[in-house]
């Protein structure tokens, strides 16, 4: 009997040894959430067009994709409906493009 507990504890020594090696990097935590200061990651510029989306329309784009407290939108010379929005608690100026891709920037 004491022969299979030694086993047992050195196996199990064994095996929390390795578990480092085998521990998947998304198990760590991510940084965005240690640091709660920072923000949605500033997105790529919207493209200039002819648009066709009413400032319902954007308004209704912005919300699906998570955005709330969505500002009066004005469309402008380029065709892109800009604006303020909050995303995960921060307040960011937001564009849609005339193909309905959605840029943020920090406020």
């Amino acid at each position: 009997m004491r022969g299979r507990a030694r086993a047992t504890i050195a196996i199990a020594a064994f095996s929390l040894a390795l578990l480092p090696a085998w521990w998947p990097a998304s198990a760590q935590q991510n940084p965005a959430m240690e640091n709660p200061s920072v923000g949605p990651a500033p997105t790529p510029a919207p493209t200039p067009g002819a648009n066709s989306f009413s400032q319902g329309q954007a308004r209704d784009r912005l919300t699906s994709q998570g955005y709330s407290d969505v500002s009066q939108l004005t469309n402008d010379s380029q065709g892109i409906w800009r604006g303020t929005a909050v995303l995960a608690g921060k307040r960011v100026r937001v564009s849609v493009d005339y193909k309905g891709n959605i840029s943020a920037q920090p406020e």
